[in-house]
């Protein structure tokens, strides 16, 4: 007996040493990356894994752009349509995540996630699109080292240039070359409201460009537009 009670304690030992050397992991690429551009997100490296299961040779569509280069168009349309008090909140809202558990309850089922931009930050960068207790634990952990080490315009900025947009399509400026054949600083509004619609589900829409839902969507970001702040 005291012999299992040793082995579980070395267990638990061990297991707490890994789970801080992840953290520390986690918070020096944080770090670093307050002034180095990230290279490919974890996010990324799972599309590709995904496309060169059926082509060997698929690549991504991605180019970095800096905060300068990128339309204010469409930082006020992602900001409106993702996270209208992202320049106010601390990493979290805990407002819109109280709404979206009214809803989800409401449904019985989970169609509202009330994350902010950090938060969905957090998870392109490092984790993967499940929804278990585990990922969205360490997506906390990891939206507070963000918010921490970086400011909002470098938050907005990494944000804007790693998120998926389309089919293997990541980063505005990808995004605005693959839909409108302009750079992303030449996005005007009612292009930078409908790919801030599309954001939810960019693979879908980047096959079925013309629903309903987008076209509303689109005119409800592009009327909200004016209200987004900046950072």
């Amino acid at each position: 007996m005291k012999k299992a009670l040793r082995w579980a304690g070395w267990l638990a030992i061990a297991a707490a040493g890994a789970f801080l050397a992840l953290q520390l992991s986690y918070l020096a690429r944080v770090w670093w990356w307050r002034d180095h551009d990230p290279g490919m997100t974890a996010f990324m490296e799972a599309r590709l894994e995904q496309m060169r299961r059926e082509d060997p040779h698929a690549r991504l569509r991605h180019a970095w752009v800096p905060y300068g280069r990128i339309s204010a168009s469409l930082k006020r349309a992602v900001v409106v349509a993702e996270d209208s008090r992202f320049v106010d909140h601390d990493g979290f809202d805990w407002e819109a995540i109280e709404k979206a558990r009214e809803k989800n309850v409401k449904r019985g089922r989970i169609v509202a996630g009330g994350s902010t931009i950090s938060q969905q930050l957090a998870k392109n960068l490092f984790l993967s699109a499940s929804r278990t207790p585990w990922r969205k634990g360490e997506e906390a952990l990891i939206t507070v080292m963000i918010e921490q080490a970086m400011d909002k315009r470098r938050i907005l900025e990494i944000y804007l240039n790693v998120i998926e947009w389309g089919d293997g399509v990541f980063g505005a400026e990808a995004a605005a070359r693959h839909y409108f054949g302009v750079s992303a600083a030449a996005l005007g509004p009612e292009a930078s409201a409908r790919l801030a619609a599309m954001v939810p589900n960019p693979r879908f829409y980047d096959r079925h460009r013309s629903t309903r839902w987008l076209e509303r969507r689109t005119r409800t970001i592009l009327a909200r537009m004016p209200q987004a702040e900046l950072p």
